[in-house]
Parts: structure tokens; C-alpha cells; sequence
């Protein structure tokens, strides 16, 4: 595996921020708006969108529950800070704890599916009141594995990250220099308590990009890309499977296309 996933950051980086000009003069926007949480994915668009645009028209959104570690939140204003960018912060806890007192039964799933589709609703609000375009973050890993809630975090307009694996993230991040605190810390989209993106999804992103690209980028079966990788034959067909069952997140909504000879 010489090499494998080694991107050209320096290359990327001019080529991502291009696109995302390119993407807003088509749109005829000025002003990018990204949810800030703190952790590497978000960080990484702020630096992009702040090369693009200039920290003037980068607006950088934190947007807390009340169980989101004060560490991450801190994180998000430093990027801020760094940056130079606009940002602002507002609280999701009231409306999410009040639309949960009418079902007290709901789960964690349930609440942090929820959590995120608040946070995008906000943003799709504020990028009408600044006259931008949401910009996304989720990275390749996630998108293949579902790792993600529909409407939620998946449903940003623009995204510059989702051709990139999560463990060629980390090395845009480290040539752009997005603190090291950042860089160094689990991945997690913290919607519940102690949740890790590891502990959620039973693998690391180093296995999973490997798996990933084997299978779905060079075609190979599940014993070829065993025998070329030595990795864990259960952690591969637990990767493939995810990939699998969560197809129906990376498919167009469905809508009924009724014949002539039945509409008319």
C-alpha cells in the first residue's frame, strides 16, 4: 500500500478553492456560510472558503446542543479567531428540548438526527438573510458509509470535500495549518454524549479508506482486497456491508413519474 491515498495538498487546495469560486459565480453569490464545530472537516472549509472569498464573506455558524463538549466549542471560536472570518453562535437546546418533551421515549438516534437538520435549517436560513450558499463538509468516508443524516448534514448545496477520503483530509489540513489541537483530536459529530465516529461505526477511517477504495473505486471483491491489505477479514466485510445498507442516502429523493396514458 506504498503510497496509497497520498494527495497532492498544495494542488488540491488551488483546485478546491477554484471550484468553489467557480461553483458561487455560476450561482452569482459572493458569501459562503458553514457550520464551525470545531473539528477538522468544518475547519478544513472555513480555510477554503476564506482563500476563496476573503474572511469578509466567509461566515463561520456554531451552532451547540447543550451536550457538545465545551472543548469543541472553544475549538470552533479559535478557528474563528485564526481566521479572521465572521462567525456567530446560536444555541439549538431550547427548540430541540422542547420538541422532545411531547416524546420523552425518543432515543439518541432520533435526537441527534433531529439536532442536525435543525443546525442545516438554520444555516439555509442565514444564507438567505446574508445572500450566500451552504457550504458542506462531510468527506468521502462518511458519504460512502451513510455516516450522516439526510436533510441534516448531508444536505448542503455546495461541498469541496466529498471527493476526498477522510484520511486525505487530514493532510489538506495539516498543509493549510489548521491548529494542531484540532488536527490531533477523535473525530466525532458529537450529537450525543461519548459519541466517536470509531465507537459508532466499529472501524477506523484508515481501514475504511483503504476498504473503501479497493471496492469501490478499483472493483475488487472482499478476499482480493484482504489478500492485497492484510486487513482484518471482519473489519472489511463490516466496511462493505455499511456501504451497502446505506445506498438509499447517496440516491436522489424519488418522484413518481406517471405515464401520459394514465395522468392524462
Amino acid at each position: 500500500m506504498k503510497e496509497l491515498l497520498k494527495i497532492n495538498p498544495e494542488r488540491v487546495r488551488d483546485f478546491l478553492v477554484e471550484f468553489l469560486r467557480d461553483e458561487f459565480k455560476k450561482a452569482n453569490k459572493e458569501t459562503a456560510i458553514f457550520g464551525m464545530s470545531g473539528g477538522i472537516d468544518s475547519t478544513v472549509v472555513g480555510y477554503l472558503c476564506k482563500i476563496a472569498f476573503g474572511r469578509n464573506n466567509t461566515y463561520g455558524i456554531i451552532l451547540p446542543y447543550k451536550n457538545t463538549p465545551k472543548i469543541s466549542v472553544d475549538h470552533a471560536y479559535m478557528v474563528g479567531r485564526t481566521l479572521g472570518i465572521r462567525y456567530l453562535r446560536f444555541n439549538v437546546t431550547p427548540q430541540i428540548d422542547y420538541y422532545f418533551k411531547n416524546f420523552p421515549q425518543a432515543d439518541k438516534i432520533r435526537i441527534g438526527n433531529k439536532i442536525s437538520r435543525e443546525r442545516m435549517s438554520i444555516l439555509y436560513d442565514l444564507s438567505s438573510h446574508f445572500d450566500g450558499i451552504v457550504v458542506g463538509s462531510s468527506n468521502k468516508s462518511e458519504i460512502y458509509l451513510g455516516y450522516g443524516t439526510l436533510f441534516g448534514d448531508l444536505a448542503w448545496l455546495i461541498n469541496p470535500l466529498g471527493d476526498l477520503f477522510k484520511t486525505e483530509i487530514y493532510q489538506l489540513a495539516e498543509f493549510l495549518g489548521v491548529p494542531k489541537e484540532i488536527i490531533e483530536k477523535k473525530p466525532s459529530a458529537e450529537l450525543w454524549e461519548g459519541q466517536t465516529d470509531e465507537n459508532e461505526l466499529g472501524f477506523s477511517y484508515k481501514e475504511a479508506d483503504i476498504v473503501l477504495y479497493y471496492y469501490i473505486e478499483k472493483n475488487m471483491k472482499p478476499e482480493e482486497i484482504i489478500g492485497q491489505t492484510k486487513i482484518n477479514p471482519e473489519t472489511v466485510n463490516k466496511v462493505i456491508e455499511k456501504f451497502k445498507k446505506t445506498e438509499f442516502k447517496r440516491k436522489a429523493p424519488k418522484i413518481a413519474k406517471i405515464p401520459d396514458e394514465i395522468k392524462y
